[in-house]
């Protein structure tokens, strides 16, 4: 009898053990990665730094380029008042003036739209009969339309607009019918 007790007994220790091993094979695969898995993930987390970095520099750049083209803006925008003055003088002079001197502020005004146009500034192309567009007009009034196919259109441009590199800068001002 003493036998058999002590075998159930190193039976039952064996069992235990058993159990035991795989919970503690278990903690340890959980507990303490191996280094292939710390190198993955590493190796991941640099990917990531990497491509973060790479985003960061390019939308910087951008940035960068972005304000160095518009950079010049505000000039543009207080010049766009001595454009106006030279049109006004333009069609004054050629109403009552010598055509010489038309000739001549001709000369000068073309010389100085030029100028604004190799920096970026570009005229709208706005005519009555136009359709509005709130991204690139300005309604500064309505009228009763002239014609049944001049409602909700352009009816009248009192101010041209200007564009700088494809950003509005001065929203064209228009009379609409209606």
């Amino acid at each position: 009898m003493e036998n058999q007790d002590i075998n159930e007994e190193s039976i039952n220790n064996q069992e235990e053990n058993k159990t035991q091993n795989p919970a503690t094979s278990e903690d340890n695969v959980t507990g303490t990665p191996s280094a292939e898995e710390l190198l993955a993930e590493e190796k991941d987390r640099y990917i990531r730094l990497y491509a973060e970095f790479e985003n960061y520099k390019k939308r910087t750049a951008k940035e960068k380029m972005e304000f160095f083209q518009y950079a010049n803006q505000d000039m543009m925008v207080s010049m766009l008042g001595v454009l106006d003055d030279f049109e006004r003088a333009l069609k004054e002079i050629a109403k009552n003036g010598n055509p010489a001197d038309l000739q001549g502020v001709e000369l000068i005004y073309q010389k100085f739209k030029n100028k604004l146009g190799e920096k970026g500034l570009k005229t709208m192309e706005v005519k009555a009969g136009d359709s509005f567009n709130v991204d690139f007009h300005e309604a500064i009034t309505q009228i009763p339309a002239p014609s049944e196919d001049l409602k909700g259109k352009i009816v009248d441009v009192i101010e041209t607009g200007y564009t700088l590199n494809d950003k509005v800068i001065r929203f064209a001002k228009v009379v609409t019918g209606n």
